[in-house]
């Protein structure tokens, strides 16, 4: 399914957007190129014309130090202020006049401080010019005000020699206002001129895009296999002559669509009536169709693994390429098991080729074999550990026989030694030939419990006794259980078989001085029952596999003390047929635990009492 194009994916934004960028871009340029001369041209401009106003003041100063003065004449301090008083402006702050030598101020323009006059100076850039003879200027911030102004200090020159400096104060900060208003008018007029041309960009860009949207519009229509429409013609321009080509394309899909929709409906009939998973190549290996048995043996998307070789679908990378599975004749055994799980599938190919005899393609068809390779496995380690589990004891027998047989019955001390190992031995072959009609009666269909309500309590603590008191090792028992009575329903004499092969396998495994503890909790809709041990406990591999018939962790040791490798399987299948789950959990060197729930009923419990 095609999805929406998001608004800010659209080609219309996109055209609009780049449009008004690409104004935006250069209006900005021109802007900042406009605003700097210009900001140059009336800084330039507003220093040019103070500059020849000093200019002509340094004039008239030298004019007036040079000039000779006789008592009656006024004195060149008041020449000085006169003259400093026509010279006031608007955009002058201030101007002092100072002598070369002494740096002593002779004159300000400020009336309001003429306490100066007769000073000395301080300023570096006032020596800085006289030293230098040249301009010293800058642009600084008025401490008082805020605003900028530009102070300048020229050098007064008679000849070549430096009589003295002009320092000049200037407000600066009207040209930078100037320059603030220009800034305003320029932003007001981009975004005029850039609202026009986001209008002029969107009515052109629904010239391109309206053909474009009609011909999107006919391709959703043909995925949905609607092949009636077709797309306006605007104008004969590329768009134009694409959207003639787009109706061509659309009627000769719709005379191939109708030539291979019969074809389809009888391949994908077949297919989808098929249990067998069917896979089909193209000639160079790539999946170009696959039923959805196959997908689900494989577990994949059907979507996905189109176009994709098959070898890699079926995980043959390794071992076979494309061109070996065109040449295999027999079936291949595809092993996708793990360690929680076997899953095998048997997969059978067949070449797709023409009547030149040029191969088109391959099939696979494949089976799945897990459960019967998974008999045959459990079938092979059945009788296998039935035959070594019968084979040890009747070689022990016969060879205590043969011995007997040849005169050692007449040995008082070693005829009953041998007749005894021969009846343990037997015992022993009796044992597991119970346990497998056990197990082969708990398989059957018709296996039936003789449920009863039973306080669960009491009745494990009767099985507790009953090993406390038979048991031969120095192992001690530590029960924690519970005080009020719980009420579950089972199977009396399984039950009892459970707890006896657990308990069994616990005594077995406790080392001398070590301790069995019993417990027993209830949850919300069952119980759980558990035996510990403190014996060498189970390696974290092998603890799933202690339920499977004919296990042992350790064989010499179990065979050494009778075990035949069926009591946890009993238990489990007898567990299970309750309606319960039994596991085991283990550190080695610390012991075993092994744990099963049973079904329960609060509701029940609260009629027994």
């Amino acid at each position: 399914m095609i999805k929406k194009v998001g608004f800010f994916r659209s080609i219309h934004v996109k055209f609009v957007l780049i449009y008004v960028l690409l104004i935006l871009v250069a209006m900005q340029i021109i802007g900042v190129y406009f605003v700097k001369q210009l900001e140059e041209t009336l800084r330039t401009n507003f220093q040019t014309s103070l500059k020849a106003r000093v200019n002509l003041l340094a004039y008239n100063i030298v004019e007036e130090m040079k000039k000779e003065r006789t008592p009656e004449d006024p004195t060149l301090e008041d020449d000085i202020k006169k003259i400093l008083r026509d010279f006031e402006a608007g955009d002058i702050s201030e101007v002092r006049v100072i002598e070369g030598r002494s740096l002593k101020i002779l004159g300000t323009s400020q009336q309001n401080n003429q306490g100066v006059v007769g000073q000395r100076t301080t300023e570096l850039r006032i020596k800085q010019s006289m030293v230098l003879e040249e301009d010293q200027s800058a642009i600084k911030i008025d401490r008082q005000t805020g605003h900028r102004i530009w102070v300048l200090s020229t050098p007064i020159k008679s000849g070549k020699k430096v009589i003295g400096s002009i320092d000049l104060v200037a407000k600066i900060e009207n040209v930078f206002e100037q320059m603030k208003t220009i800034n305003g008018i320029f932003a007001t007029g981009t975004a005029i001129a850039l609202s026009i041309t986001a209008l002029l960009g969107i009515l052109l860009a629904q010239t391109i895009t309206r053909p474009i949207a009609d011909m999107k519009k006919q391709a959703l229509a043909m995925a949905k296999g609607n092949f009636s429409r077709k797309v306006k013609v605007y104008g004969y321009d590329e768009i134009g002559t694409l959207a003639i080509t787009f109706n061509n394309l659309t009627k000769k899909l719709q005379e191939a669509q109708a030539m291979t929709e019969g074809e389809r409906r009888k391949l994908s009939s077949v297919l989808s009536y098929m249990t067998d998973g069917v896979i089909a190549t193209d000639r160079k290996g790539r999946v170009i169709l696959i039923n959805e048995p196959a997908a689900e043996m494989l577990n994949v998307s059907r979507e996905t693994v189109l176009t994709q070789p098959i070898v890699s679908l079926l995980g043959l990378d390794d071992t076979n390429s494309f061109e070996d599975l065109l040449e295999e004749k027999d079936s291949l055994i595809l092993d996708y098991s793990t360690k929680k799980e076997r899953y095998f599938l048997r997969a059978n190919f067949s070449v797709i080729q023409k009547e030149t005899g040029f191969v088109n393609g391959l099939i696979a068809v494949l089976h799945d074999i897990t459960d019967q390779e998974k008999i045959d496995v459990e079938r092979r380690e059945f009788v296998a550990n039935v035959s070594h589990e019968l084979r040890t004891p009747l070689t022990t027998m016969r060879s205590y026989l043969e011995a007997l047989a040849d005169g050692a019955w007449q040995d008082a001390e070693i005829a009953p030694n041998f007749l005894e190992v021969t009846r343990t031995e037997t015992e022993r072959m009796i044992r597991l030939v119970n346990d497998l009609l056990q197990l082969s009666k708990m398989d059957s269909t018709d296996y039936r419990l003789s449920m009863e309500w039973v306080n669960f309590v009491d009745f494990y603590h009767r099985i507790i006794d009953r090993f406390e008191m038979s048991k031969e090792q120095n192992v001690s028992f530590k029960r924690m259980l519970p005080v009020n009575k719980i009420f579950v329903e089972i199977d009396e004499d399984k039950m009892t078989q459970v707890l006896y092969n657990i308990i069994s396998n616990a005594l077995k495994y406790s080392p001398e001085g070590g301790q069995v503890t019993f417990s027993m909790k209830e949850e919300e809709d069952k119980i759980i029952v558990s035996v510990s041990d403190q014996g060498v406990g189970i390696p974290k591999e092998n603890i799933g596999k202690i339920f499977d018939r004919f296990y042992r962790v350790d064989k010499a040791r179990t065979r050494k003390l009778g075990g035949t490798g069926l009591g946890l399987a009993i238990a489990m299948e007898m567990v299970k047929a309750h309606g319960g789950a039994i596991w085991a959990s283990s550190k080695e060197g610390k012991g075993t635990k092994i744990s099963f729930s049973l079904p329960y009923e609060r509701s029940e419990e609260d009629e027994w009492l």
